[in-house]
């Protein structure tokens, strides 16, 4: 529907009002004098002079009243009562067309803020359920390791551990217990911190194949530990500089998620590679393990917060769930990615990304 401006809909109305009571006339005057002669000396008489002016006047006004109504007090009134029903909670809102271009405006103005209220309130939705989700699985998280705490310390001091064998296992698995309880409340913390994180703050130049050495080194223990050889490929000694800008820090907190989770579902005997590579734009690094690899149903979700698949995140693997969520909003937050799919030769392939500091910033 074509809309006009409001000045141009008064003109039209001024201008209507006084052509139909001109024409109004012009029809009186040729039934009284059967000439359309205007200027001649016999006219239409007093009578017909008032009688078309007033029904000119009127039949104006009805038009005008209509076209009125119809294209703003209607669409007006459309509007009021649908503030209404938005302020009542009440999104499906339908306004009527209007000829007038301002209210023409505002009515899309309108549709416009019920559409982003209604994405609100559905995006508001998932976020509460994501929420009492999030809550629940934390809840039952911190509750599991403390109930096993707490037996194990109470059969500590029931003495129904005589034998100093059985005192010992029972303070080496109280001592898992609080080491997977700290775990899970530096894995809060992080996961609170990198929530809102767009970008870093810190701004270091550093070489990023220096921060995956420092994190195989960090995990070195744990990898011994199961008899798992951990390996580094680093690029051409020829290459260029893999100089990045960041955070230093967050960048080693991701890869040593990466890495701990790799080491997590990694059988013992198993091998764990991380390749450093560059490209024009880019600094790299691929964690692959020799372990069973991400389900293809888990690819999709393996990032959410503590989604648990049936064999990449489990509780009995030590995992929290949040240690890749994590490890992908300190990489975007650089500007990069984080990725994950399975090698065809077996095993998971995680693999991050940021920008690569070019040669005048480096200076």
């Amino acid at each position: 529907m074509r809309a006009f401006k409001v000045r141009t809909v008064l003109f039209g109305s001024l201008f209507m009002i006084s052509s139909l009571a001109w024409i109004v006339y012009v029809v009186v005057h040729l039934i009284e004098t059967k000439s359309i002669q205007i200027g001649a000396e016999q006219g239409p008489s007093r009578i017909g002079i008032w009688l078309a002016a007033s029904v000119g006047f009127l039949a104006a006004i009805a038009v005008f009243g209509y076209g009125f109504r119809k294209w703003i007090i209607e669409p007006l009134e459309a509007m009021g009562r649908a503030a209404g029903q938005i302020a009542e909670g009440n999104l499906d809102i339908e306004l009527p067309p209007s000829g007038v271009r301002e209210i023409a405006e505002v009515r899309r103005g309108f549709d416009k803020m019920a559409a982003g209220l209604r994405e609100s309130v559905r995006q508001q939705s998932a976020l509460e359920e994501e929420r009492r989700f999030f809550i629940g699985a934390i809840a039952h998280d911190l509750r599991t390791p403390l109930f096993a705490l707490r037996g194990y310390l109470e059969g500590l001091e029931r003495n129904i551990a005589s034998s100093p064998e059985q005192r010992n296992h029972y303070v080496k698995v109280c001592k898992q217990k609080s080491e997977q309880l700290d775990r899970l409340v530096s894995d809060l913390l992080a996961f609170a911190k990198t929530e809102h994180t767009e970008s870093v703050q810190r701004e270091d130049a550093f070489e990023l194949a220096d921060i995956v050495q420092q994190s195989l080194e960090t995990v070195r223990h744990a990898a011994e530990a199961k008899s798992i050889a951990l390996r580094l490929r680093m690029p051409p000694a020829d290459a260029e500089s893999g100089l990045v800008t960041g955070d230093a820090y967050l960048l080693e907190r991701a890869f040593n998620n990466l890495l701990d989770n790799a080491v997590r579902h990694t059988p013992h005997g198993g091998v764990i590679e991380a390749i450093c590579s560059l490209t024009p734009d880019k600094a790299a690094v691929t964690v692959l393990d020799s372990g069973p690899g991400i389900p293809e149903a888990d690819l999709e979700r393996v990032f959410e917060p503590l989604y648990r698949g049936e064999s990449s995140r489990n509780r009995e693997s030590g995992g929290t769930g949040l240690g890749l969520t994590i490890a992908r909003r300190i990489f975007r937050a650089h500007g990069g990615d984080l990725t994950a799919d399975n090698h065809p030769q077996g095993g998971a392939r995680l693999t991050g990304w940021i920008p690569r500091t070019s040669g005048a910033e480096s200076e």
